[in-house]
């Protein structure tokens, strides 16, 4: 058995129906797309992301029966990411309808499946080891039994194992004493930089990064920022900014999930935080250049991509 570090990811998987649009419909209107993409989308672009860096990745997820089920599972085994917990054979796995604008921009509208019937029990079958990682979004926190099902599991882990949280554009939905539990527990905070302002009631990512760094004397924080890369911030030291890269905005669909799969990976594979950043701005660069959210280069093509000499934000 090898004792190389892995990735569990909680994130739920959904599988996406994309669809670019001139503009978003007006209520009870209609709009025209110019393009249509169907794929595994949600937890899987965090997964396949690390998966295509070199990491072992596990799906620490539920999935069910039915055409989008099948649709994931060829995903998932494409990208060698096992699924070792249970299906739920009474329900398919869930959608989501995306939006994309001319200028990458996304929107949403969910609906659950067998993802959302996770249960203590399945957690419990998961040989999670010291060294190991844990991805948890804030999807999973969002609601009573799933956030106390996940909570209570984190809470049983060593605390050799790392727990990355990304709340997600959701946060505000997220019910302050899950929220407040999760950051505990947390030993990377990954948000972008609009969550980060929310956490610590300031416009400048480098000083919510510095501030959300003092939250535990475990977490280190890492801010997401756009065009102008990523921000880091070691735990209770001050934050330092990681510029972003040039490139040719098509759909920012799972660029922040893309970014912490590739963070995650580098950081397994023994980078230090920053290195691991700059290695992540480059691979979500380039994934948003390219419609559809599993868009995450492999590590030989993001080698290449630094190699040229790219140009920095």
């Amino acid at each position: 058995m090898s004792d190389a570090p892995r990735l569990f990811c909680l994130d739920t998987l959904l599988v996406d129906v994309v669809l670019k649009v001139v503009a978003l419909p007006e209520r009870a209107g209609d709009a025209l797309a110019s393009d249509q993409l169907i794929t595994t989308g949600g937890g899987f672009n965090a997964m396949s992301a690390a998966a295509r860096h070199g990491l072992s990745v596990i799906y620490a997820g539920r999935l069910g029966a039915g055409p989008f089920t099948s649709l994931a599972v060829t995903a998932l085994e494409k990208e060698r990411v096992s699924t070792p917990i249970g299906r739920n054979d009474a329900l398919d796995t869930g959608i989501c309808i995306v939006l994309v604008e001319p200028d990458g921009e996304r929107s949403f509208v969910t609906s659950a499946g067998a993802e959302a019937t996770l249960r203590s029990e399945d957690l419990a079958t998961l040989d999670v080891r010291a060294g190991d990682f844990v991805l948890v979004s804030g999807y999973n926190l969002m609601h009573d039994h799933f956030a106390e099902v996940v909570l209570g599991w984190l809470a049983q882990l060593s605390p050799r194992v790392v727990v990355a949280f990304d709340p997600a554009t959701r946060m505000v939905d997220i019910p302050p004493s899950y929220l407040e539990a999760m950051l505990r527990r947390a030993n990377w905070l990954l948000c972008n930089a609009s969550e980060a302002s929310m956490l610590a009631r300031n416009d400048d990512a480098l000083k919510n990064a510095t501030a959300l760094a003092t939250t535990n004397d475990s977490i280190d924080v890492l801010v997401r920022n756009g065009p102008l890369g990523c921000v880091v911030a070691l735990n209770h030291q001050a934050a330092r900014a990681v510029g972003g890269f040039k490139t040719n905005v098509v759909d920012t669909n799972g660029a922040g999930d893309v970014h912490n799969g590739v963070f995650l990976a580098e950081l397994a594979s023994g980078r230090d935080a920053v290195a691991a950043a700059r290695w992540a701005n480059a691979a979500a660069a380039m994934a948003i250049s390219r419609l559809g959210p599993a868009a995450c280069p492999a590590r030989d093509e993001v080698a290449a991509w630094l190699g040229a000499g790219r140009d920095e934000s």
